[in-house]
């Protein structure tokens, strides 16, 4: 039967992995190892989780709905958001490309957020179901983050290919930067966030800020 360490009188550092024994006399709990400061838990993981995320929500719009690239040529200026960049490239025969965009930079920022949603309310509520299930949701979230990017890359590259003034000019929009700041935003939420809450029984205050 598997037991968590804490309940044994260990703490695993964070920093190198190792398990220490918890210090009998009072002070600075530090790893044995690496001299890192040990914690049962992160600090105010869950309020500091939940005030990343609820950002991360609120400029999820704004990086969907404005502009995500500009250009101009002897024929106008054009913008495109994510969404109408997809369809462009749909239309041009770049399908593949388009649909890794679709991928990671709509569908995978919003599965993210709220899968980070769901696992802050289930420690909200102290729920015991399935907590293998959600520790796996966690490391999930973590993996497939960091494929939120892949559109800034491309975006940087069409500028590369197409700056060419006075024919074209081509710059990111503010949506650019919206998208970029919920990246960042759910990046820290994830890190944030102690998965360890998720192991504990019921609402317990030393759990979440200790």
């Amino acid at each position: 039967m598997s037991v968590a360490a804490a309940s044994v009188g260990l703490l695993g550092c964070r920093v190198c992995g190792l398990l220490n024994r918890v210090p009998t006399t009072p002070g600075v709990r530090a790893c044995a190892r690496c001299g890192s400061v040990l914690r049962a838990r992160k600090p105010d993981s869950i309020r500091r989780t939940w005030a990343l995320l609820i950002a991360a929500y609120l400029l999820y719009l704004p990086a969907n709905l404005m502009p995500i690239l500009e250009t101009g040529s002897l024929g106008g200026e054009e913008s495109d958001t994510i969404m109408s960049g997809v369809i462009r490239l749909w239309v041009g025969g770049w399908w593949p490309l388009a649909v890794v965009i679709l991928i990671a930079s709509i569908i995978i920022p919003l599965v993210k957020l709220t899968a980070l949603a769901y696992l802050l309310q289930t420690v909200r509520d102290g729920s015991s179901v399935h907590r293998r299930d959600r520790a796996r949701l966690y490391r999930l979230t973590g993996m497939v983050g960091k494929w939120s990017m892949v559109d800034i890359y491309v975006g940087a590259l069409l500028v590369g290919l197409v700056q060419f003034p006075p024919l074209a000019t081509t710059a990111p929009g503010p949506g650019a930067v919206a998208f970029g700041a919920v990246v960042v935003l759910t990046m820290f939420a994830s890190q944030s966030f102690d998965p360890r809450l998720l192991w504990d029984d019921g609402v317990s205050g030393t759990a979440r800020h200790g």
